[in-house]
């Protein structure tokens, strides 16, 4: 990736992408985008100046910025920083939020304080990181968020028509045809918001089309009559595109059912606080993998493996996870023998047996609660957020977790890379070959990984039971690790009777392969050409 910092004379072009309610597809178009005005052999940059997402991305320097705004970076070549993302929102509980600025922690906020205390200092923060991507880049990409007709939140908007105004920006306007009403939707945001809003608006982009398009022509015409603003383009809907998502409303169309024709069947417990869900993108991308999502009791069955995901809110969470009746649910798999149980993060966090917040950083008030008991693991919340980078190896341990064979010249240990994001410390409350207390004849538990955060020292990382049954990490990411995630799934294969895989695909291969494939499809159908004059630059 390129970190090219050229000296400018005069700012970068900006284009700003809004749409007519969340997820009509903003953030695929930005990243198409950010892909073709890389392909161009032009310096593009992403920017958002205000994302509420809980999908979020590790920057190269530890910081936390949206998980969209991350990808899209990736997509120009480029490493992320904050200023693509200056303030994150992370919901918590019900009408609250941690404030994430430049990356860093700043408060946690009712949605009423956020926007009488903070949206009024935030015009300067939002606006130095642009300019100083437009000191940089040749373009900058805005995304918007939500919709810009909301009428409530227009007097303090920081990130859709007010941005614009203050970026001079042109405005593309987004709607997604397949959730049906795309002309209602478009000419009724149109209809309200200001005159000197609408002369911002230089474009349609109708996205998620599916049929005949001279069907669709008839209306297009009429729109264009009736508005006075052209459409650029019908993008065509496009199934299993595989662009990391920072939205959880995209698991609503993700299977509860396992699908018959694959091998192994992956569970995913969704929390109502679920947070980088993304962390198992790579192996629902396997071809003998079936990875759905849990929320109520009676869904779970036997499935080969069971993931606890991430959360926001670990406590919360888990109580929730109680009176759904899910924990039972998954002791009966666990008792049936054959099923792995895996935490990330959070879910790490509830494997163990008891959750400590005495400084209320989760919820706002000191509380504890009892865990599953599967690992003999204690959580402490701390104030202090750790957000980092990592890389390290497996310990001598964890082929017990592959089955595979120890560590030889022939297979060396696989590299693992990932990230850390947390405000939790989890120790192991037993020696470490002693059984757990609440899980009776349990196997003694072995560390997983040695790792390093930085330049600083190696370190154990992650526990696991010695068979392997039940094993978490901090580790977001650790399934994009193309070896460690082929013989984990390997091991998965061999306690059904069936033989491992060759390896599949390479996680930054596939990743690449879908920019390209997605930008392929928007440069089709959109008028490039016109939307380079929009800009005011030679296409």
């Amino acid at each position: 990736m390129s970190n090219f910092e050229p000296s400018r004379t005069n700012p970068a072009a900006v284009l700003m992408l809004q749409g007519t309610a969340s997820d009509v597809g903003k953030s695929v178009v930005t990243t198409a985008l950010c892909r073709i005005f890389t392909q161009d052999g032009y310096r593009p940059a992403p920017f958002k100046s205000q994302n509420m997402a809980l999908n979020s991305y590790v920057t190269e320097d530890g910081k936390e910025i949206g998980r969209a705004q991350g990808v899209q970076a990736e997509a120009c070549g480029i490493e992320a920083t904050t200023d693509m993302n200056p303030i994150l929102i992370k919901p918590v509980k019900d009408m609250h939020s941690q404030i994430v600025v430049h990356g860093v922690p700043y408060a946690y906020m009712s949605a009423s304080d956020y926007r009488k205390e903070f949206l009024p200092q935030a015009k300067q923060t939002v606006m130095d990181a642009l300019n100083r991507l437009r000191d940089t880049y040749d373009i900058v990409l805005m995304e918007g968020a939500g919709s810009p007709a909301e009428i409530n939140l227009k007097d303090r908007d920081i990130v859709n028509m007010n941005l614009a105004g203050w970026a001079d920006a042109p405005v593309l306007l987004i709607s997604d045809i397949d959730r049906g009403g795309v002309f209602a939707s478009l000419v009724g945001t149109i209809e309200l918001l200001e005159p000197h809003e609408v002369q911002r608006i230089r474009g349609f982009v109708i996205n998620k089309f599916r049929g005949d398009l001279s069907l669709l022509q008839p209306g297009l015409d009429w729109l264009e009559e009736r508005t006075g603003i052209p459409v650029l383009g019908v993008l065509p809907y496009l199934p299993d595109i595989r662009i990391e998502a920072e939205d959880s409303v995209v698991l609503d169309k993700k299977p509860k059912l396992s699908a018959k024709d694959k091998a192994l069947d992956i569970a995913v417990i969704r929390y109502p606080r679920i947070s980088n869900f993304t962390d198992t993108d790579a192996l629902a991308a396997e071809p003998d993998v079936s990875v759905r999502y849990v929320t109520e009791a009676g869904e779970l069955g036997l499935p080969d493996a069971i993931i606890l995901p991430g959360t926001k809110d670990t406590i919360g969470d888990l109580l929730e996870l109680r009176t759904r009746g899910l924990e039972q649910d998954i002791r009966e798999a666990m008792n049936a023998g054959r099923t792995q149980l895996v935490g990330i993060c959070g879910g790490y966090q509830m494997l163990g047996t008891a959750l400590f917040d005495p400084e209320a950083v989760e919820s706002g008030m000191p509380q504890q609660a009892e865990g599953l008991g599967w690992l003999a693991l204690s959580t402490t919340f701390l104030k202090e957020k750790q957000t980092v980078r990592v890389q390290g190896t497996l310990s001598n341990h964890c082929p017990l977790l592959l089955n595979t064979a120890p560590d030889s010249d022939s297979a060396p240990a696989p590299i693992i890379e990932g990230y850390e994001i947390h405000m939790g410390v989890t120790e192991c409350v037993t020696e470490p070959d002693a059984p757990t207390d609440r899980a009776e004849g349990m196997n003694p538990m072995h560390t997983l990984f040695h790792i390093r955060r930085g330049e600083g020292t190696v370190f154990e990382e992650g526990w696991g039971t010695a068979d392997g049954k039940v094993w978490g990490t901090y580790l977001h990411g650790v399934f994009d690790n193309d070896r460690f995630r082929r013989s984990w799934l390997d091991g998965l294969r061999q306690a059904k009777g069936l033989s491992a895989l060759d390896s599949t695909f390479t996680v930054s291969e596939a990743k690449e392969r879908e920019f390209d494939r997605v930008a392929e499809v928007v440069r089709a159908h959109l008028d490039m050409d016109r939307i380079y004059r929009i800009m005011g630059m030679d296409s």
